[in-house]
């Protein structure tokens, strides 16, 4: 039985070592266009990061690692390409000034690994001559990944002076890809939040949004098909274990874990709960306790604001909302960070699309009333559990 690749966000690791990989490289290929530029926004803990290293491998040519995935046999192993992974989780964040001294530090490590020297002083100049410079000392177009592009930003939501600060100083760098196309191949974009792009990509302004885009839809999380399937030998171990039928299982699993949407059609689970249950072998609330956003604990502590938990229908009109810094929106927050989901959507030709909003399962209807509202606002115990009730 493969082992469970549960905290192994490396692409390479997963595959060498013969974890558990769900395959999602048929979507990589389907996204692939030369000169495409991409955004994705999905909750924590719900596998951007793999599929950026995964994109990473892929790019850089590494065929083996792909035998036997969707696209082994239909890329072109003939072609590779320079990769710069931007992971601004591991980029320190707490000032304007902090943040660019980190970012110049990352730059140049990435420059020593091609072994470059960079004269630029200032942060925008020293990104466009690091990008010349691979482009002109490979002969090769690069593509540029960056994971949590948004960390600076929402880790200082509380401080909306530094956050403000912070997004100023990445719409500055994140632009220098515009002013650097002709060295560019291709572009993706990972976060939590969604900023319009006049406060954040004002100079990348033809990036591609496809958060909601259903044929990507279930590009990070795992389909029904896929716990079935991948992890069929696990549930087999819990039934044994647990004297349960595999259909009592599946409703249970199901109940807990899934509902979570993005074009309200398409079902999916995260993955960190589904690898924490067959590890841990039993129930829990897993993806909350790996740490709930600060800045939405700030938020329903601050305002006490939480009525669209409590309506029975909740929608948006439109394109997924943008996050904004100076009128935070309690929807918007619950949505991207994945509190609330898309049930379904509404289509009607001239008309703007109407998704209506709930929340996605048991674990989190669980953890947003016992934890977050119970530390956080005045409802007492005996309503929560009422409140509970009608979810």
């Amino acid at each position: 039985m493969m082992d469970l690749p549960l905290d192994i966000g490396v692409f390479a690791t997963i595959i060498e070592n013969n974890y558990i990989y769900v395959d999602k490289t048929k979507f990589i290929y389907e996204l692939y266009r030369p000169g495409g530029k991409y955004f994705l926004s999905r909750p924590r803990r719900f596998g951007k990061s793999l599929l950026i290293r995964t994109m990473k491998e892929l790019f850089k040519g590494n065929k083996s690692l792909f035998e036997g995935l969707y696209i082994y046999d239909k890329w072109d192993w003939t072609k590779n390409f320079p990769v710069i992974e931007l992971d601004l989780g591991n980029v320190s964040k707490n000032s304007p000034d902090i943040l660019e001294s980190s970012l110049n530090s990352y730059l140049l490590r990435i420059a020593r690994n091609y072994e470059i020297e960079l004269i630029s002083d200032d942060l925008t100049g020293r990104f466009t001559e690091l990008l010349e410079e691979i482009y002109k000392s490979t002969e090769k177009t690069l593509v540029v990944l960056v994971d949590e592009y948004d960390k600076p930003i929402i880790d200082n939501i509380s401080d909306y002076d530094v956050a403000e600060a912070n997004r100023k100083v990445l719409n500055n760098f994140y632009g220098v890809l515009k002013s650097s196309e002709e060295f560019i191949e291709f572009i993706f974009f990972t976060g939590v939040t969604k900023f319009s792009k006049t406060s954040i990509f004002s100079g990348l302004n033809n990036i591609t949004d496809i958060t909601m885009d259903s044929r990507f839809s279930e590009i990070c999380g795992y389909t029904q098909e896929d716990l079935e399937t991948c992890f069929s030998k696990h549930l087999d171990d819990f039934i044994k274990v647990n004297d349960i039928s595999r259909d009592n299982l599946l409703d249970l699993v199901r109940e807990w874990y899934n509902g979570y949407s993005w074009d309200g059609k398409n079902q999916l689970y995260n993955p960190y709960s589904i690898l924490s249950l067959f590890n841990s072998g039993e129930f829990d609330n897993f993806w909350f306790e790996t740490g709930t956003p600060t800045f939405l604990m700030d938020f329903v502590r601050n305002n006490r604001n939480i009525g669209v938990l409590f309506e029975a229908n909740p929608t948006i009109r439109g394109k997924f909302p943008n996050f904004d810094l100076k009128n935070l929106d309690f929807t918007t927050l619950l949505l991207q960070t994945g509190y609330l989901t898309i049930k379904s959507k509404k289509s009607a030709i001239g008309e703007l699309n109407i998704y209506e909003l709930a929340i996605p399962n048991r674990e989190v209807t669980e953890s947003l009333f016992t934890s977050i509202i119970k530390q956080y606002s005045d409802v007492d115990d005996k309503n929560i559990l009422l409140y509970m009730i009608r979810f």
